[in-house]
């Protein structure tokens, strides 16, 4: 059986600040013990009379994600406010755990493997079935939504049309032929080199660490073929920019990560559950590249502007 430890994904390690952090947030979300709330979980919002407040992790898609949930309870007249860039998977679930942020978007199978370091599921049915015994008592996930953003194996098309590869399944006969570009680590994760080798038969002609995790630099290397292979996650919008091929994974190397909402039971009521259900109804992978060329190409829009033109176009207005 090949290695099933993967991934935490973007949420790196750093605890010890992440304490320090989730303290800190703590201090400024008032004093209340939310576990003292008086009114249960099925009221609208908080059940408090507080806003509710959602979090996020420090990278821009994640802040996108937090301000169009926001944005949805808003607008379905649950008042709701952010707290942007949190910090790493063990800052953000500790917030939500010690109530100082209600809610934050996540990814499900990273969010699995955070919880539960040997779960083995792979597809996003089987992940969805193992997450919520695995959640920790006092907090819950939510309806995953159709978006996704994982890790990817992603070549030219002239790669693509020289070796005949839409898929990892044929990668193995010439990958001593191809040089892959990936972040430092990737040549330590499970789901890195070595599961590629184990799942699919292939080793590299080398391996190039790139630091800028699957950004400008790795796509520029690709583009010019000083690299032919790049670790790419899926809604980076240079993929369908520059018309790059994402080589399928038919045996799940890269386990399924939809996003979806995890909250504090306690906090976090019906109706809001409700609401954030049907944002995950509506959102697509298509709408995540979109979204992150809005906020990281040339238009620097803020993540909140464009969490805004989402909402409007997908009819959760005031």
């Amino acid at each position: 059986m090949r290695n099933t430890q993967r991934r935490f994904g973007r949420a790196g390690t750093g605890l010890v600040a992440g304490m320090s952090l989730a303290l800190m947030l703590s201090a400024c979300g008032g004093g209340e013990d939310p576990l003292s709330n008086p009114e249960p979980s099925g009221s609208a919002g908080s059940g408090s009379g507080e806003p509710l407040v959602v979090g996020s992790a420090a990278f821009p898609e994640s802040e996108i994600i937090a301000e169009i949930y926001a944005g949805a309870l808003n607008a379905a007249g649950i008042e709701a406010e952010t707290q942007p860039a949190i910090g790493s998977r063990e800052i953000y679930v500790g917030a939500v755990q010690d109530g100082s942020v209600d809610l934050v978007p996540d990814y499900s199978g990273n969010l699995l493997l955070f919880f539960n370091p040997e779960a083995e599921a792979e597809s996003a049915e089987e992940i969805m079935e193992a997450l919520p015994e695995a959640t920790p008592e006092g907090l819950a996930v939510l309806e995953p939504s159709e978006a996704e953003n994982k890790d990817a194996m992603v070549i030219t098309q002239a790669t693509s049309e020289k070796y005949d590869l839409t898929s990892l399944a044929d990668i193995g006969d010439v990958c001593d032929e191809l040089v892959l570009g990936a972040p430092p680590e990737f040549a330590d994760r499970a789901y890195g080199l070595k599961g590629l080798e184990e799942t699919y038969g292939c080793e590299f002609k080398s391996f190039e660490p790139l630091n800028d995790g699957g950004g400008a630099v790795t796509v520029q290397a690709l583009i010019e073929n000083d690299i032919q292979v790049a670790d790419i996650f899926t809604t980076t919008p240079a993929i369908e920019d520059n018309g790059l091929v994402v080589l399928e994974d038919p045996e799940n190397n890269f386990i399924a990560q939809q996003v979806l909402p995890l909250i504090s039971e306690e906090r976090v009521g019906e109706e809001a559950r409700e609401v954030l259900n049907s944002v995950s109804a509506e959102l697509t992978t298509e709408d995540l590249i979109n979204l992150n060329r809005q906020v990281s190409g040339d238009q620097k829009r803020s993540p909140e502007a464009a969490a805004q033109g989402w909402l409007e176009e997908n009819g959760f207005t005031e």
